[in-house]
């Protein structure tokens, strides 16, 4: 019995698996994305209901403005390699939120956020460009998904796996809250590993290149977010690698990535 658990999880499992765009790694995806996008799409709405939009025409409209072109750029590059049915699955959307948290998210689906205290940092639309294409990468490469597989593998185990599978809308229920990370006392900011955050930073690169706007602003930017970090960690770093990393393994990837790109 246990070895007939046991092989039932690998299968579910090994059907399960997905390939990141741009990067190609493997990923296990246990999850609809129907179930990720409901289950997304119904954390995002109790938000806004609770979020005060901003009154500034002009960061509004930066936000749109970088937001779209980001998103006609993903979508192309889906388009063009093979990935068209991904394309549907995004119905994007762009809000500037009244908040002095130096942070955004984007949601599987596309519903983006930026906080106003961002914007306080953000001198220009190509550093915007570094935000909103890190955030972007997240729902392209289906992070939301793949941790909340993990969640599902480490709570339930291999002996009621397959019943967790079966009733995958109240698995997500369950897990979303702690994977999106969204309440009323709680900064906007889905909780990845390192890796997904890195991958992120390179995914998102790829994506404001294609977008047409220059990455190499990564690097000064990022360093502007770090010099102000003596104090409280901002939300948007809290989960990442550290910033000297980070900035480490962009300066690395700028190269390929203006050549190829």
């Amino acid at each position: 019995m246990k070895k007939l658990i046991l092989a039932l999880a690998a299968m579910l499992v090994l059907s399960g698996c997905g390939t990141v765009p741009l990067t190609g790694r493997r990923q296990i995806l246990l999850v609809s994305d129907q179930d990720v996008l409901a289950s997304s799409l119904t954390q995002y709405n109790d938000y806004m209901k609770t979020a005060t939009k901003s009154t500034s025409s002009q960061w509004s409209s930066m936000v749109t403005r970088v937001g779209k072109k980001i998103a006609d750029a993903t979508e192309r590059y889906l388009r063009a390699n093979g990935m068209a049915g991904e394309v549907k699955e995004f119905s994007w959307e762009f809000n500037l939120v009244k908040d002095n948290q130096v942070n955004a998210f984007c949601m599987p689906g596309g519903k983006i956020v930026v906080y106003e205290g961002l914007m306080n940092l953000v001198s220009s639309d190509d550093e915007l460009a570094v935000v909103l294409g890190h955030e972007v990468a997240h729902a392209v490469a289906k992070h939301s998904n793949e941790r909340m597989s993990q969640q599902i593998l480490a709570q339930y185990g291999a002996q009621i796996l397959s019943r967790s599978l079966a009733e995958k809308s109240t698995a997500v229920q369950r897990l979303a809250g702690t994977v999106y990370g969204i309440g009323a006392q709680v900064g906007v900011m889905l909780p990845f590993s390192r890796k997904h955050e890195s991958e992120a930073d390179y995914m998102g690169l790829i994506l404001m290149k294609m977008a047409g706007y220059n990455p190499d602003v990564a690097v000064g930017f990022w360093q502007k977010m770090s010099a102000g970090t003596t104090g409280a960690v901002p939300a948007l770093l809290s989960t990442h690698p550290s910033d000297a990393q980070r900035i480490r393994d962009i300066q690395k990837v700028l190269p390929e990535i203006k050549a190829k790109y």
